[in-house]
């Protein structure tokens, strides 16, 4: 892909699933990467894969929730790499959720201060340093849940509001040269939905039978549209929520 080779990214969110995947494709096309994760084995082990395959990461243990944690995230970009030009904002948590009003506040809070308040943390420390760069480019992870009622209110509002944020970022900072744009996966085959397999198998059997294409997404998937929204040959596209869902949502 155009415009990758050479730039530096960070990926929250990287030591499985989505994560992993974004920073395993960055590195195939050339990026330095910084893999922020709290799972410090799973960083580690997605870091080791990327130089495997002569690939140049660095892991960061970083909480989406800790300010301080998301600053010194985006100072090991600059102090190993010297810079940031992409961002795959991933970090997340999900659960199976009741109805809106049986939720208690902490519930509640814990989901949008990691989806929803993460994203924006993330946001606030990367932005000044593509500015010094004349730009660069921001994927925030969303998903289906954040264009339909899918999922439980706390997670669907956090997702919501990460779109909302995407679009107003994007109006903020065009003059300063850096995109951003929102990916909205369907139902993906990563650990957070292997989990929720096992303990409600016939559920997860349903929602996949339910699906156009006939199966879970690929994390790989996923990763392919964040690098292509993070590459040249994506200069026109801004703002977005871009589904990627088998076709969940055309029904």
């Amino acid at each position: 892909m155009n415009g990758i080779q050479d730039g530096v990214a960070v990926v929250t969110g990287g030591g499985s699933g989505i994560g992993r995947q974004s920073s395993l494709r960055f590195a195939e096309e050339g990026a330095k990467v910084v893999v922020a994760d709290v799972d410090e084995d799973g960083g580690h082990e997605t870091t080791e894969m990327i130089e495997s395959n002569d690939g140049d990461a660095t892991f960061v243990r970083a909480d989406v929730t800790n300010s301080d944690d998301v600053a010194a995230m985006v100072q090991t970009a600059l102090d190993e790499y010297g810079g940031l030009d992409f961002a795959h904002n991933n970090a997340g948590i999900a659960d199976e959720g009741t109805r809106l009003a049986e939720y208690d506040e902490a519930e509640w809070d814990r989901m949008i201060d990691v989806n929803l308040k993460g994203v924006w943390r993330c946001l606030k420390a990367e932005i000044p340093e593509m500015i010094k760069r004349s730009g660069g480019a921001v994927v925030n992870t969303s998903s289906v849940a954040g264009v339909s009622a899918n999922g439980s209110a706390h997670y669907a509002a956090s997702k919501h509001g990460v779109i909302g944020l995407t679009r107003r970022a994007t109006v903020d900072y065009a003059d300063d040269g850096i995109r951003f744009n929102a990916v909205c996966p369907g139902v993906i085959d990563t650990p957070m939905v292997q989990q929720a397999g096992e303990d409600n198998s016939e559920e997860l059997d349903r929602i996949t039978a339910g699906i156009p294409a006939g199966r879970l997404g690929d994390p790989r998937e996923i990763a392919d549209t964040v690098v292509w929204l993070c590459s040249e040959d994506a200069s026109y596209v801004m703002g977005q929520p871009i589904i990627v869902d088998g076709g969940l949502l055309a029904q």
